[in-house]
């Protein structure tokens, strides 16, 4: 059964640490909205009326009759099914607590450049974002950071895991977030970077999968923009 992945096409996003996830199973799937008329289905299934369960928003994931929403949750639903999660319970609990620390990470990334409404432009809210940024890069990032290299730190031994003795989408959704934060504060991340060397150092060995390393040269990966979660704005970012 092919999986149908739904998200905006354009933007990497939350549906990038699905993507990562799919690809390093090397599962069949399509992104749906990349494909003809796709953006009509993915609105659909978020309109449609009479089916039992309608997502909130993408990221939304589709396997045969089940519709799995929020990245957190797919992943949860598929790390089993690729091989991609722990083979104990309280490995997999510990691994969406992971993701979902992720979860949060980004929510206040996205808000450093939009801390007042999705709704309105940067520009509309620049003097804000400045702020917000400043914050972040001051607090919240080093707490972020620190609690995730903490938990390297933990559960290191040989191979550097987030949880347990193997790869999981943990891993792979660390180094997205660490891409993603290269791109946005370049600066803040070259000052940051050499306190948390197995961060940096999972982001390498990730980078280096074959099935990975091949993604990360296709057209199937899209590039960071100022359109998603992670932009770029010279301004907000400061070592």
């Amino acid at each position: 059964m092919t999986y149908e992945l739904y998200y905006w096409d354009g933007i990497p996003g939350r549906g990038e640490f699905v993507r990562l996830a799919l690809e390093q199973a090397g599962a069949d799937y399509v992104d749906v909205v990349r494909s003809d008329g796709g953006m009509a289905r993915m609105m659909a299934l978020m309109k449609n009326k009479t089916a039992g369960f309608v997502p909130f928003a993408p990221p939304f994931l589709k396997d045969g009759d089940i519709l799995v929403s929020h990245a957190a949750n797919i992943l949860l639903y598929l790390g089993e099914k690729l091989g991609l999660a722990p083979r104990d319970e309280a490995g997999r609990i510990e691994a969406n607590g992971l993701q979902l620390s992720i979860t949060d990470f980004v929510v206040e990334i996205h808000d450093t450049h939009h801390p007042i409404g999705v709704s309105l432009y940067y520009e509309d809210q620049r003097d804000e974002a400045l702020r917000r940024a400043e914050n972040f890069i001051e607090e919240r990032l080093p707490k972020f950071l620190g609690y995730f290299e903490k938990q390297l730190v933990r559960n290191s031994e040989g191979q550097i895991h987030a949880v347990g003795d193997m790869l999981t989408y943990v891993d792979l959704s660390l180094f997205h977030l660490v891409e993603g934060l290269r791109y946005a504060f370049p600066k803040a991340m070259t000052a940051a970077e050499p306190g948390y060397p197995l961060l940096v150092a999972l982001n390498a060995q990730v980078r280096e999968l074959p099935r990975i390393k091949a993604y990360l040269a296709s057209e199937r990966r899209l590039a960071f923009n100022e359109e998603g979660i992670f932009r770029h704005y010279p301004e907000l970012d400061r070592a």
